[in-house]
């Protein structure tokens, strides 16, 4: 397998440098191995370390902590996502001087040219999908390359989400937060789901839905899941012949049929186990197994290698155990996947949790307050929530984490407490857990942080087996 991680020929020099701003998130260090493998130099900076950052630091390219001007002079381009405000000095200085600017999605379409592209979209399990169907064409000795949010155990070489493979062929988690995803033009396009997400983005759903249409419509064969209405309503009316559709879910109907572990296409049934819990995972399952048994996989040997599927950084990933404490981090954000994460672990057998959720986006906590209450409304569980994670958005007067906990119905054995800091927020989480607990930390932006923080805080009580 090749290493995407660094320039791959003679060609770097003629090619020349591109420059990412916030290279160290992942989707962003993902396209920076891609680019570079295409014959591309690679500099990048952030505000601070990450672990993909760390992972390109250690593969030969230059990143740096901070943004300074100077580090664009020089580059034949400036790769930035929509998170990149125009006041970046990185970015401002690439504007005067006439620098070429590319968005990431932009960047990665110029990476994969000439490629076969699978593009992933839905409003949940991008990820997750995404990731299943890179992980299955690999097993099945199709070395593919792809460009995922996260990091996809598992496959050798590949340290963040993005690697470079030498099949022609591509797998890509399609962005719909900010339309990029119209991007791709997609051999074949999965959809996963449709709800209203990205408003502040898209300004009505209607808009929302159009751009699904959009992506669906471009695609030559598109995959849909069967049990989600918006999203098979926008695939019959893509215009695609029904030869073109393939649908998946647990319906009779569906042509890829999802019961039990198991998946039934015409008269052909295929085991399909997965360690990963949760119908929503058996459903992403599905949606990769079809995707790659189109571009050639063999199919009882890619249902296969969806038991043997990893899983990626931040879903459903086991950060450590203190005795007989888990303590697991999810990407989770919008209230649906909140729900999947916490009624999948259920599933799977899990007892008392304890539960530290941090909202991201103001807008988004504005307009879905009532559904994360009702996804936090648990039995048996201690929820924490801490502070609203802006990101990219300035705050929303009288929008905070309280709106959500207000909304929020304790069961039995429950507790709901809002804690703004983050690091409190994360010590209290701790001090409420008992042997045998398991601790979820939830959502989008630096909650991630807190996984380690509460090990940190449980370690020293080990010996009184917690």
């Amino acid at each position: 397998m090749t290493d995407s991680s660094a320039a791959t020929d003679a060609t770097t020099a003629d090619r020349g440098r591109v420059h990412f701003i916030g290279v160290g998130g992942s989707g962003m260090s993902a396209v920076a191995r891609l680019i570079a493998a295409r014959g591309y130099s690679v500099s990048g900076s952030d505000r601070g370390e990450s672990a993909y950052f760390r992972a390109l630091r250690d593969a030969g390219m230059d990143v740096r902590v901070g943004h300074d001007p100077a580090l664009v002079d020089g580059a034949v381009a400036v790769v930035i996502s929509t998170a990149i405000r125009e006041s970046n000095p990185e970015l401002a200085r690439a504007r005067e001087a006439g620098i070429d600017v590319w968005h990431r999605s932009e960047a990665l379409v110029r990476a994969l040219e000439g490629q076969r592209i699978i593009a992933v979209a839905g409003t949940h399990g991008k990820t997750t999908t995404s990731a299943m169907v890179a992980h299955v064409l690999h097993h099945c000795g199709i070395d593919a390359s792809y460009a995922v949010g996260a990091r996809v155990f598992g496959i050798d070489g590949a340290v963040a989400g993005g690697y470079a493979g030498t099949a022609g062929i591509a797998v890509v988690e399609a962005d719909e937060s900010d339309g990029s995803f119209l991007r791709y033009d997609a051999d074949v396009a999965i959809l996963t789901n449709v709800e209203p997400d990205h408003l502040d983005f898209y300004g009505t759903v209607e808009a929302m839905e159009d751009a699904f249409a959009r992506f669906a419509a471009a695609a030559s064969t598109l995959v849909v899941c069967a049990d989600d209405a918006d999203a098979l309503r926008i695939a019959q009316g893509s215009g695609h012949g029904a030869d073109a559709v393939v649908t998946y879910g647990h319906a009779a109907d569906a042509d890829v049929v999802v019961s039990d572990g198991q998946m039934r296409r015409a008269d052909t049934t295929f085991d399909a186990g997965l360690v990963m819990p949760g119908d929503h995972n058996r459903l992403n399952a599905a949606a990769a197994w079809i995707a790659a048994v189109q571009v050639g996989a063999d199919p009882r040997e890619a249902a296969e290698a969806l038991a043997t599927f990893a899983g990626t950084g931040r879903r459903y990933q086991l950060r450590g155990t203190v005795g007989d404490v888990n303590v697991i981090d999810d990407y989770a954000h919008h209230p649906t996947e909140v729900s999947a994460v916490l009624r999948g672990a259920r599933e799977s057998g899990v007892g008392r949790m304890v539960v530290l959720f941090q909202p991201a986006l103001f807008s988004r906590t504005q307009a879905h307050s009532a559904s994360f209450g009702r996804a936090l409304s648990l039995t048996d569980a201690d929820v924490v929530i801490a502070g609203v994670h802006g990101d990219r958005e300035d705050p929303i007067e009288g929008v905070n984490s309280q709106l959500i906990a207000d909304q929020t119905h304790p069961g039995e054995g429950s507790t709901v407490t809002v804690v703004e800091d983050l690091a409190e927020a994360a010590a209290v989480a701790a001090a409420l857990v008992r042997p045998g607990d398991t601790v979820f930390t939830v959502g989008s932006g630096t909650v991630t942080l807190a996984a380690d923080w509460i090990l940190a805080a449980l370690a020293p009580s080990a010996s009184s087996d917690v």
